[in-house]
């Protein structure tokens, strides 16, 4: 495995328990580099970090001291990432839901299509909590609404390929996107912004607390973020209507 010298996984990390050392290795094992975003965790999980990376040249951990949310680790590692000549950064979660195998062929994608945004289009198993499928519907028709159905899959799932300096410049004039918002209004605005979306399947899991499950989704906070969050871009999406009605026509989905 050559090591990429434009795209990177990035692993934002917050309080992820004993699996995190599990999705490391695995994203390890098939791809180079690997950074972590630590986001404040109080889990004790930063020094088995640091212990890894000492023996692994490849890996890299980057230390927020306070707990400001996903969007803003993942912000903090690209802002890193962009200032030493990276342009790519694939994003999976730290509590090992995501498909480490799906990396090379997800990396490859981008490596076709740089202007891209690759994402991750879920297949869930049994599971997957039914409370969590419902609200992914909800999210995706409004994802779907407000860039014309352009052919986001799945607005919520994090596994997917950024292409670096588009994210960047959209989250840097604004202060959301930090916190749950933070995967699908990146979808949306970016897809705003003109990187068209491929969908790859993905398998996804949900651990259970006995495997080494870690949540910190709750139902009530979050989805009163989205709601506001979506309630917002609608307002951008009402003026970028014709724009968007044109490039629609222009530019249909793929998978």
């Amino acid at each position: 495995m050559s090591r990429s010298a434009t795209h990177l996984v990035l692993i934002p990390s917050y309080n992820p328990g004993p699996r995190l050392a599990q999705t490391v290795h695995a994203a390890r094992a098939h791809w180079d580099p690997v950074w972590v975003v630590v986001d404040g965790s109080t889990d004790g999980t930063l020094q088995g970090l640091r212990t890894m990376a000492e023996k692994d040249p490849e890996l890299r951990v980057i230390v927020m001291e306070e707990n400001s949310g996903k969007g803003a680790a993942v912000l903090r590692g690209i802002e890193i990432a962009l200032a030493e000549g990276y342009t790519h950064a694939l994003t999976m979660d730290s509590d090992g839901q995501h498909p480490a195998d799906r990396i090379p062929e997800f990396m490859a994608r981008s490596q076709a299509e740089p202007d891209a945004l690759i994402l991750g289009d879920p297949v869930f198993d049994a599971s997957a909590p039914k409370i969590r499928l419902r609200g992914r519907r909800i999210s995706n028709w409004w994802a779907n609404l407000e860039t014309l159905w352009a052919g986001i899959g799945d607005s919520l799932f994090g596994f997917r390929v950024y292409p670096m300096a588009e994210l960047a410049a959209v989250m840097r004039p604004r202060r959301w996107m930090r916190r749950f918002d933070f995967d699908p209004e990146a979808a949306v605005r970016l897809v705003w912004g003109g990187s068209p979306p491929v969908n790859v399947p993905a398998a996804v899991r949900y651990l259970k607390p006995e495997e080494g499950g870690v949540s910190h989704f709750n139902y009530w906070r979050d989805n009163v973020l989205l709601t506001w969050m979506y309630a917002r871009l609608f307002v951008g999406f009402l003026a970028r209507l014709p724009v968007l009605a044109v490039r629609r026509r222009a530019m249909p989905s793929r998978r």
